[in-house]
């Protein structure tokens, strides 16, 4: 070390992957308030623009629709340009859309045909704007943390974007308060300006390129992990992904899973207010208590995912959280769908809900696992298939209530969080595809 050398530089752990998680978490939160948003405002929506409830869904579908057709391209666009161009670029679009959809016509502009078509064409470009968020800040966990310590950081994500969702309901139905519907949606764009300027000044791609990164806490990332890819490699890479066994058995039960996570998403807060009879503020102050409950899952299934897979191994240990996990939803969910008290039948909900995002960081972290360098493609694939029963719950939800009831309509869930348990036994988290653990002697 020379005399005009830093101190310590080389012999210190930075941590500065700390600080990438933490733009990565408040990319994850600015996200889901900027696609949450239209949940809770989505009552004064339908009563302002003359919409029904079924055409209410159908806006929420288009959201999911373009989530989830664009999941797998997202990654791919992720592992093509890199995560800081990826995140930059999304994140201008995303307050682009937001301030677009407070444009929307108002029923004395236009027909309820020209509004509908409009909410669906925006709701379905804000769902391929964030599509990629997750894919790419998957692969960017990966790229800047440790081999094998993915649940942490992959569940402190998944908190971010619950924490996301507390902080929407009050947030959007004050500003609903201060200057309508409308101006809620312009208030809130200029969070995803400021957070594209953050990120393209502090996100590198790699660990190694970024400057105030040490050579001690480079060593300590890149200890055990495959050399990047060739360009050939970056081409072909989603082609393996996608003829993965366990990579498609983690897509079909996060698929399963998901299904839950939408129907709340998607149909909590009009739940409240429109079956449960809550009125607004009181129903907001259970969205964040189910978002909170959420959050705390999540942080507690991170934790345990590293836990349980130090103690049993990447292939038992997320699968007895998940198994687990998706179990007791099940018995919650249902629990909760018929109970005859509102408020006994929240807090069923709510608990079913935290189960959900308890499963979320070993869903990731096995995906990661199993795809190696791989990682924002695999994301994508997996993130598909969590966000197509968007596109099933959002017209399931409404028409299984109009013939059967509510209590059938939430029950639906249970169904499909059984499956996602019985997927698990058959996925093998410990298993690497070929090519996605290469090393040079290789």
């Amino acid at each position: 070390m020379t005399a005009n050398s830093p101190p310590n530089d080389t012999d210190r752990d930075t941590r500065f992957r700390w600080f990438v998680l933490g733009l990565i978490i408040l990319a994850s939160f600015i996200s889901y308030v900027l696609r949450t948003n239209m949940s809770i405002a989505a009552p004064t929506m339908k009563q302002d623009l003359g919409l029904t409830d079924v055409q209410l869904g159908m806006v929420f579908s288009a959201f999911a629709a373009g989530y989830a057709i664009f999941q797998f391209p997202a990654g791919v666009f992720g592992g093509r340009v890199g995560s800081r161009m990826a995140v930059a670029a999304i994140a201008v679009v995303w307050g682009v859309l937001t301030i677009a959809t407070g444009l929307v016509p108002s029923s004395s502009q236009a027909s309820i045909g020209v509004i509908l078509v409009s909410l669906i064409a925006l709701r379905f470009l804000v769902g391929v704007a964030h599509a990629p968020i997750f894919p790419v800040t998957g692969g960017t966990t990966a790229d800047w943390f440790p081999v094998g310590h993915w649940g942490l950081p992959l569940g402190l994500s998944s908190t971010a974007l619950q924490t996301g969702m507390a902080a929407t309901a009050p947030l959007i139905i004050w500003l609903i308060g201060f200057s309508g519907w409308r101006g809620s949606f312009f208030l809130t764009a200029p969070a995803a300006f400021a957070l594209a300027a953050a990120w393209w000044w502090y996100v590198r791609d790699f660990p190694r390129e970024h400057p105030k990164v040490s050579p001690r806490e480079l060593a300590l990332i890149d200890a055990d992990r495959p050399p990047p890819r060739s360009h050939a490699e970056h081409k072909g890479a989603w082609k393996q992904v996608i003829q993965n066994r366990d990579i498609l058995l983690l897509m079909a039960s996060y698929f399963c899973m998901n299904y839950v996570f939408y129907v709340f998403f998607s149909w909590f807060f009009f739940y409240l207010t429109d079956v449960k009879n809550f009125g607004e503020q009181e129903a907001g102050g259970m969205f964040v208590a189910m978002a909170v409950i959420g959050a705390i899952g999540a942080t507690i299934g991170g934790l345990s995912c590293d836990r349980l897979t130090t103690y049993f191994g990447l292939r038992r240990g997320p699968q007895i959280l998940c198994i687990a996990s998706l179990v007791l939803c099940a018995a919650f969910l249902t629990l909760g769908a018929i109970a005859l008290d509102p408020y006994q039948a929240v807090i069923l909900l709510c608990i079913a809900y935290g189960f959900t995002q308890i499963t979320e960081a070993a869903y990731w972290a096995a995906t990661i696992s199993v795809a190696g360098r791989n990682a924002s493609e695999a994301c994508g694939v997996l993130n598909t298939g969590g966000n197509i029963p968007g596109v099933l719950g959002g017209v399931l939800v409404p028409i299984t209530a109009e013939y059967f009831g509510w209590v059938a309509a939430v029950s639906t869930g249970s169904v499909f969080a059984l499956l996602g348990a019985v997927l698990w036994l058959f996925i093998r988290a410990d298993r690497p595809m070929p090519g996605s653990t290469q090393t040079p002697g290789e």
